[in-house]
């Protein structure tokens, strides 16, 4: 069972939430909304969409904006809308992310090497530009960047996707210097949480997996959204730079999830 969201912690606040239609982003805007904010999601499918703003609540709540995270026409149109639509941009969340491959690096192609990069970290840095440029730069706000334990230490076959989210951490650091003290910036870095896109590092095996955790369980989407809602909020208002590492334990028994 997750905690009891706390009452209003967020209340009239809007946030931007990348890759929100399921899994940890859609998570993540129900713990927003449960704490009293107003949520902008996007994902590539629309229907994904609108079936994640009906779950949230509707209209009031939440705003569906479809396209690519590393398209630049859409960054500048989901931003435009959080800011038309609900008045403001107080917070971002940056958890949008691919890993469309699997295998030793030097057998890796180049070219979905640069796509990871490309969607994981430069797009993350175009999100956060275009936020500030929209709403945070004349009246602050806070940030979390959706890492992972991959950027914390190697995690051998997706190393790759290690290398952007530890690149994300890095970028997290030079934007929380760069831009305080009006906004924060701050990271989680999730070790396995049971989602579609974690599916393959744990299916038909999570028994297995989850021996590794000193907390004997695999992460779930709750989970993480708890950590984020807290990072967005003014009780980690002396936090930036920061990447938590929400890992069941598993970085301590030396695993990577």
């Amino acid at each position: 069972m997750s905690p009891a969201p706390s009452p209003q912690r967020l209340a009239g606040k809007t946030a931007l939430v990348t890759g929100a239609s399921r899994g940890i982003g859609l998570a993540i805007a129900e713990r927003i909304v449960a704490e009293g904010g107003r949520v902008v999601l996007t994902a590539r499918k629309q229907d994904a969409l609108d079936e994640a703003v009906a779950q949230l609540g509707g209209a009031e709540h939440a705003l569906a904006v479809a396209g690519r995270a590393d398209d630049a026409e859409h960054r500048a149109a989901a931003v435009a809308a959080a800011v038309e639509t609900f008045g403001s941009l107080e917070l971002l969340v940056n958890n949008a992310g691919i890993n469309p491959s699997y295998g030793p690096l030097v057998q890796l192609d180049l070219d979905a090497a640069r796509k990871i990069m490309e969607v994981n970290v430069v797009a993350t840095l175009g999100w956060t530009q275009a936020a500030h440029a929209a709403w945070m730069g004349e009246h602050g706000g806070s940030v979390v960047n959706v890492s992972s334990v991959a950027g914390v230490k190697p995690s051998p076959g997706i190393s790759m996707y290690g290398a952007s989210k530890a690149a994300l951490v890095s970028l997290t650091e030079a934007l929380a210097v760069e831009l305080g003290p009006d906004i924060r910036v701050n990271a989680v870095a999730p070790a396995v949480v049971k989602t579609q896109f974690a599916r393959a590092l744990y299916e038909g095996r999570e028994e297995k997996v989850a021996a590794q955790y000193p907390l004997q369980r695999l992460g779930v989407p709750d989970d993480i959204g708890g950590v984020v809602a807290f990072l967005l909020s003014d009780d980690a208002g002396w936090l930036t730079g920061q990447t938590l590492v929400v890992d069941g334990g598993v970085t301590l028994t030396g695993g990577v999830g």
